[in-house]
C-alpha cells in the first residue's frame, strides 16, 4: 500500500502541493523555497520546458511563449465570451482546438488546456517526489466549486497526462473546511469565502463530529485576482496615454511588465496606503526619446477600481445564504481563502456583510492543498475521520420540446446522487428518442452546456403518450455525471457515461502521458549527466594535484596524463554519459594505484 498521496491545490495564479506526515498536513516547499508555484508554464528560446518560478522570471522578454491563467479556460469552449475577453488580454495566442476545444501556442506547437495543467502538476508531483524521495502518485485535485462537468473532467485528464491516478476531484471550499474543521470542537456552521486568482466560491458547511455537509455552493468561475490586476493595469495604459499619446497595448513586452507591477502593486496595497509603480523604458516616443511609467498609486484609489468587484461577491453570498436556507447570524464562522482575502476593502466587506470578523488562524494560500492532503491520506488508507457530504453546483437535466431546460437534478443536491423523471412519447408512433443533457442554471435549454447527447432508440410504436421513458442522472463522488435513458415496458436501456467532456480523446491523452514522460526522464537524465561531470571534474582535479604533488614511474604519470586528457576532452563535448562514468572510474582507480605506490 502507498504511504503517501498528496493534495494539489492547481491554482489559477500560483499552485502547492501538501502531504500528511506523522498525522499532520504541510505543505512541501519547492526548490526555490518558496511554498507556492505560479502556475505559469513556458517554453525558452532554447526549446527547453519552464515551469514555476522560472517560467515567471522570463515571462517579459518571451511573453508570447509564456502561458498563464488558463484555469479560467480549461473545459470551455472557443466562443464563450469569457475566452474571447482573453484572447484580448494575454500575450499568447489561443486558437480553437480540433474538438471544439482550445489551445494555446508556445513557439511552434499547440497545446490543449490539460496539457498546460499537466505541466504544473507533474512541477507539484516532482517537489513532492523530491522531499519523498520516493515516487508519488496518488493524489487528490482541488477544483473551484462551480466548475461544471467539463472543467471537472478536464481536471482529471490533466491529472493523468502528469502521471497521476487521480483518487478524486473535490471543491476548493470543502477543501478548505476540512482543514479548518480539524481545528473545531464543537459542531458550526460556517461560511467559505474563496477569492482566489482566477475564481470565486462561497460554500455553506454544516460540520459536526466529521461530517462535512456542504448546505450550498455557487461562485463565478471568471471572477479573482486577475481582474483586480487588470483594473490597475487598465488605469495605467488610460494615465500613460494621456500623458504620453501612446498605447501601450499595442505591445506586449510592455503589457507584461504592466501586469507584473500590478499584481506587485495589488499586494503592496494590502499592507501600506501607497506604492511607487516605476517602469523605466516602457515605451518609445515617435521622435525616439525614452518614455518611463512613474506614478504612485494609492489604496483609495485601488479601492475605487475594484468596489464593484468587491460587490458581485457579496451579491454571489447572498445567493449561497439564500440556498441553503441559512442567514448570516446563522454563521458561525466565516473562513477566508485565496490569496486576494489578504486585502482589507475585501475584509472588511465580508465582515460587514456576515456581521463577524473572518477566521484569522488559517493561511488562506494553503488551507486548500492542507485539505486536500487529509483527505487523499484518509482515502489511501481507509480512514473515516472525515465524512464529505458535497453537491452539485449547477442544475442537471435535458432539453425538452419548446426549447426549454427540465431539470432532473437540482443544484446543492448531495453527492453521490441518482434523480429520476419519467418522460411520454410526444408523437404517434415514435420510435426513438433526442436526449440532450444539458448543465447550467437558464430556463432556456440553449443558453446551458450541452454535457452529451444520444438517441434512444426502438421504442415501441404507439400512440403518443403510451410510452414511458424513464431518465436518471447518477451524479458520482467527483462530480462526474452518468445518464440512462430506460424503457419501462421492454426495460431496454441506453446509458452515457459523461467522461470525455474535455474533448480529448483516450489516444490524446495517452501520447500527451507518453510525450510527458519522456520530457522528466530526459531531464532526469540531464541532471545525472550535470552530476556526473560534477564528480568527474572534482576527480580530475585531484589526480591532477596528486600527480604534482608526488615523484612517479613514467608509466603511471603517462597513463594519469592520458586519463585526464581524456576527461576534459569528454567533459568538453558534455553529451557522453556512459564515457564520463566510466572516466570517473578509471580516474579512481588511477588514484588508488599511485596512493598505493608512494
Amino acid at each position: 500500500m502507498t504511504e503517501y498521496a498528496i493534495g494539489i491545490d492547481l491554482g489559477t495564479t500560483n499552485s502547492c502541493v501538501a502531504i500528511v506526515e506523522h498525522g499532520k498536513p504541510f505543505i512541501i516547499s519547492n526548490k526555490s523555497g518558496y511554498k507556492t508555484t505560479p502556475s505559469i508554464v513556458a517554453i525558452s528560446e532554447s526549446g527547453k520546458r519552464l515551469t514555476g518560478q522560472l517560467a515567471k522570471r522570463q515571462s517579459i522578454t518571451n511573453a508570447a511563449n509564456t502561458v498563464y491563467s488558463t484555469k479560467r479556460l480549461i473545459g470551455r469552449s472557443i466562443d464563450d465570451p469569457e475566452v474571447q475577453e482573453c484572447i484580448d488580454a494575454v500575450p499568447y495566442e489561443i486558437v480553437e482546438g480540433p474538438h471544439n476545444d482550445i489551445r494555446v501556442k508556445m513557439k511552434d506547437k499547440y497545446y490543449a488546456l490539460p496539457e498546460i495543467s499537466a505541466m504544473i502538476l507533474s512541477e507539484l508531483r516532482q517537489v513532492a517526489e523530491d522531499y519523498l524521495g520516493e515516487p508519488c502518485t496518488e493524489a487528490i485535485i482541488t477544483v473551484p466549486a462551480y466548475f461544471n462537468d467539463a472543467q471537472r473532467q478536464a481536471t482529471i485528464d490533466a491529472g493523468k497526462i502528469a502521471g497521476l491516478d487521480v483518487l478524486r476531484i473535490i471543491n476548493e471550499p470543502t477543501a478548505a473546511a476540512i482543514a479548518y474543521g480539524t481545528q473545531m470542537q464543537k459542531s458550526q456552521t460556517i461560511a467559505v469565502f474563496d477569492l482566489g486568482g482566477g475564481t470565486f466560491d462561497v460554500s455553506i458547511l454544516k460540520i459536526d463530529e466529521g461530517v462535512f455537509n456542504v448546505l450550498s455552493t455557487t461562485g463565478d468561475t471568471f471572477l479573482g485576482g486577475e481582474d483586480f490586476d487588470n483594473r490597475i493595469i487598465e488605469h495605467l495604459v488610460l494615465g500613460f496615454a494621456r500623458e504620453n499619446g501612446v498605447v501601450l497595448r499595442e505591445d506586449p513586452m510592455a503589457m507584461q511588465r504592466l501586469k507584473i507591477a500590478a499584481e506587485k502593486a495589488k499586494c503592496e496595497l494590502s499592507e501600506v496606503k501607497s506604492t511607487e509603480i516605476s517602469l523605466p523604458f516602457i515605451q518609445t516616443a515617435a521622435d525616439g526619446t525614452a518614455l518611463h511609467l512613474n506614478t504612485e498609486l494609492t489604496r483609495d484609489e485601488f479601492e475605487n477600481l475594484v468596489i464593484d468587484l468587491v460587490k458581485r461577491t457579496l451579491k454571489i453570498c447572498q445567493i449561497a445564504l439564500m440556498d441553503a436556507n441559512v442567514s448570516q447570524s446563522d454563521i458561525d464562522e466565516v473562513v477566508l481563502v485565496g490569496g486576494m482575502t489578504r486585502m482589507p476593502l475585501v475584509q472588511s466587506a465580508v465582515s460587514e456583510f456576515f456581521q463577524k470578523p473572518p477566521a484569522k488562524n488559517i493561511n488562506p494560500d494553503e488551507v486548500v492543498a492542507m485539505g486536500a492532503a487529509i483527505q487523499a491520506d484518509e482515502l489511501i488508507h481507509g480512514g473515516q475521520e472525515h465524512i464529505l457530504l458535497d453537491v452539485t453546483p449547477l442544475d442537471l437535466g435535458i432539453a425538452i420540446h419548446g426549447g426549454q431546460f427540465y431539470v432532473i437534478t437540482p443544484k446543492n443536491t448531495t453527492i453521490p446522487c441518482s434523480n429520476s423523471t419519467v418522460f411520454t412519447t410526444s408523437e404517434n408512433n415514435q420510435t426513438s428518442l433526442r436526449i440532450v443533457v444539458l448543465q447550467g442554471e437558464h430556463t432556456q435549454a440553449n443558453d446551458n452546456q450541452v454535457l452529451a447527447e444520444f438517441t434512444f432508440s426502438g421504442i415501441r410504436r404507439a400512440p403518443a403518450g403510451q410510452v414511458d421513458i424513464e431518465i436518471t442522472f447518477d451524479v458520482d463522488a467527483d462530480g462526474i455525471v452518468n445518464v440512462t435513458a430506460r424503457d419501462l415496458e421492454t426495460q431496454k436501456e441506453h446509458n452515457v457515461s459523461i467522461s470525455r467532456s474535455s474533448n480529448l480523446t483516450q489516444d490524446e491523452i495517452d501520447a500527451m502521458k507518453l510525450e510527458n514522460n519522456a520530457y522528466f526522464e530526459s531531464e532526469a537524465n540531464d541532471v545525472a549527466l550535470r552530476n556526473d561531470i560534477a564528480r568527474l571534474k572534482s576527480r580530475v582535479s585531484s589526480l591532477k594535484m596528486l600527480t604534482q604533488s608526488v615523484s612517479l614511474p613514467d608509466s603511471i604519470a603517462s597513463h594519469a596524463n592520458s586519463l585526464m586528457t581524456k576527461a576534459n576532452d569528454a567533459m568538453a563535448q558534455g553529451n557522453d554519459a556512459s564515457t564520463i562514468k566510466k572516466l570517473s572510474s578509471d580516474i579512481d582507480k588511477a588514484i588508488d594505484l599511485i596512493e598505493q605506490t608512494t
